[in-house]
């Protein structure tokens, strides 16, 4: 085993360090975040932890396991991985559960796996195999640009049909920053981007409820017992937590005052018992865990790797950013969950399958550093 880690080179510590962090972290505020309602519903504090614990542990078997597989194997894999992804998407469709209006996900033995995660992973891995293979003739729009375009538009378009606008609006950011770090031209994506606004916008109002998560956005205390009652509450909790906290354990938001306080609004949690202090320290984790992320990525001397790398961190980070957004009043609700933190088993398990790709791509570098070093020295 001591001699497969050398000959691959050591994978980067630190950011394996902060990804299992950020997993026990996630699992603290789920469990201080999720007891109320789980006493209630299911008489148990730890239902919603030892659910998500299960989560974590085949999130970090599949990390392990990926960490170990040269990452250039994902490119051989991609073709295999869109076809199940686009099986999936349609699937779900058919035979999917309806929860909370959405038809996203399949249940089964009581546990929900929900596809249009795994097209994360397949949009990014596909997009970083197609580019790479076509270089140059990327830049051309027929041979390029459009064999991609049409993909991508098929899966956003099974997700819609769920319909999920926020992971929509994920995939399409993140297909957007592997095409641009791709070299695709600007003059393409100039004019991509002036036909895409329209159809955004209009995506984002034809749908009342859309419409309505604007509006509570833009003016909450409008309809403080409606469409507003969430961000509400979750501002309240956010300045309830002042400078320190409540300390942990202590959220009242969390006793059946603010929706989705485990899921996609525990960052209103970790705002109200860790403070401005204790929030401000988890953001820094989070974006030293973005930061180790970029390097091994910006340090990869193949294309592929490059592209695969820099889309998982691009996916992690457009979450963050959307989640925190929500919750703080910056952004409208999309229904996101905080990566690695949030109460839900594909978010997590996507999560931590990604790292350990990251985790592969920092064993080449480490081990094309050390045959560098060896041959200087011979």
């Amino acid at each position: 085993m001591k001699q497969g880690i050398e000959i691959r080179g050591r994978p980067d510590f630190l950011l394996l360090l902060l990804t299992m962090t950020l997993v026990g972290l996630g699992l603290i505020m789920i469990f201080s975040a999720s007891s109320p309602i789980a006493i209630a519903k299911y008489h148990s504090a730890w239902h919603y932890v030892s659910r998500q614990g299960a989560f974590a542990s085949i999130g970090l078997l599949l990390m392990l396991l990926f960490m170990g597989i040269p990452y250039s194997w994902w490119k051989k894999a991609a073709p295999f991985l869109l076809i199940t992804c686009l099986s999936l998407l349609v699937l779900v469709l058919v035979i999917g559960s309806v929860i909370n209006g959405g038809k996203r996900w399949f249940v089964i033995g009581g546990f929900n796996f929900q596809p249009s995660e795994f097209a994360k992973l397949t949009i990014i891995v596909y997009l970083s195999s197609l580019i790479s293979k076509k270089g140059e003739h990327f830049r051309q729009f027929k041979r390029g640009l459009l064999p991609i375009l049409l993909v991508v538009g098929l899966i956003l378009l099974l997700v819609m049909k769920q319909p999920d606008f926020g992971t929509v609006l994920i995939l399409f950011f993140i297909s957007g920053t592997i095409i641009m770090i791709g070299g695709a031209d600007a003059r393409h994506l100039a004019m991509l981007l002036l036909g895409l606004v329209p159809t955004i916008i209009y995506l984002a109002v034809n749908k009342s409820y859309r419409l309505e998560r604007i509006n509570s956005f833009m003016k909450p205390f409008d309809n403080p017992d409606g469409s507003g009652y969430q961000l509400i509450q979750s501002l309240y909790a956010l300045g309830h937590g002042g400078l320190t906290g409540t300390g942990l354990g202590q959220s009242v938001q969390k006793l059946f005052y603010l929706p989705e306080a485990h899921t996609d609004f525990i960052f209103a949690v970790i705002g109200e018992e860790l403070g401005f202090v204790g929030t401000v320290l988890f953001v820094i984790i989070f974006f030293f865990y973005l930061w180790r992320g970029f390097v091994a990525s910006y340090n990869c001397s193949e294309p592929f790797g490059l592209l695969l790398g820099m889309g998982i961190v691009a996916m992690i980070f457009i979450q963050f950013v959307l989640n925190v957004g929500a919750v703080t009043g910056c952004l409208p609700i999309t229904g996101i969950p905080l990566p690695f933190i949030s109460y839900g088993g594909s978010s997590l398990i996507l999560c931590l399958a990604c790292s350990g790709i990251l985790l592969s791509i920092s064993r080449e570098n480490n081990r094309r550093k050390q045959e560098q070093y060896q041959q200087s020295a011979e």
